[in-house]
């Protein structure tokens, strides 16, 4: 009984040694690195696969990437243990885009498996952590941005109800004709694609006081909310670093305070003995 629970408890050592082992290949310095650099390698063939389009050396080449990234998979999976690689969100995003290049491989539609292919390229986001934490930053300031996307809805919806009333008969329908064709037309105002010749200046041939409505709408709709927009995306940007600087000061303050502490007890020592002799 007691050998038996010595082999037990020697084979738990022995597969924790393992899963340490492999834990410091992937914590090594090298292993993203070198993930990224096979990621690179991989939007390398699908670029080429564009203008060699059934080339059977480029489909072997990433038949072999797929089973690289899911040798990394495992390798990842057995090092941080199920609980560990699981609690990242980026793990799992790499989990679902390996794992559907897997089940997607062999598929007869090749749009799916050319989608999936692509896919693959976004695990350069988690991999490189600059990229990461741009796309944290705009996960978190999701909340905020609602407001500005209603308050974005509103402006849009005046000028277009503004735009069918005055300027429907100026234009051809698919300008100003309808609500929703007036909303596309703001939208190509906003991005500056040609509006100005296509859109602007026959409308302030016929009704002169036009400028008005597309000056203001440019400076609100354009200038203001993407303002608005990349201002809160940047507050959120600038979080992760204020929060590690804080959490940095506030473990310098504690190790101040002990530190303070076993001064004071050193010289409450040295007092005593010198009250002592």
């Amino acid at each position: 009984m007691i050998q038996m629970e010595i082999q037990k408890q020697q084979e738990v050592n022995s597969n924790r040694s393992f899963r340490t082992i492999i834990r410091q290949l992937v914590e090594h310095k090298y292993f993203q690195p070198i993930v990224i650099a096979i990621i690179f390698f991989n939007g390398l063939i699908i670029v080429t696969e564009t203008y060699l389009t059934g080339n059977s050396l480029l489909l072997a080449i990433d038949r072999i990437i797929v089973w690289i990234f899911v040798l990394e998979l495992i390798v990842k999976i057995i090092g941080l243990g199920f609980k560990g690689y699981f609690s990242d969100r980026w793990n799992l995003f790499d989990f679902s885009i390996v794992i559907g290049s897997l089940l997607f491989y062999s598929t007869p539609f090749v749009s799916v498996l050319r989608l999936i292919r692509v896919l693959r390229l976004i695990r350069m986001i988690p991999a490189i952590p600059a990229l990461r934490k741009i796309i944290d930053s705009l996960m978190k300031s999701v909340p905020a941005l609602t407001g500005i996307l209603g308050l974005s809805i509103l402006i849009f919806s005046i000028y277009a109800i503004i735009g069918t009333t005055f300027f429907s008969e100026v234009l051809p329908y698919e300008f100003f004709g309808s609500f929703h064709t007036a909303l596309f037309t703001l939208m190509q105002v906003v991005t500056f694609e040609s509006w100005a010749s296509q859109v602007a200046r026959p409308i302030i041939n016929e009704v002169p006081w036009a400028w008005v409505y597309f000056v203001s709408f440019i400076i609100i709709g354009a200038l203001v909310i993407l303002n608005l927009v990349v201002a809160v995306i940047l507050s959120y940007l600038g979080q992760d670093d204020e929060v590690k600087r804080e959490e940095q000061m506030d473990r310098l303050y504690k190790e101040n305070q002990e530190l303070k502490k076993d001064i004071q007890e050193i010289k409450q020592l040295i007092l005593n003995r010198n009250n002592n002799n």
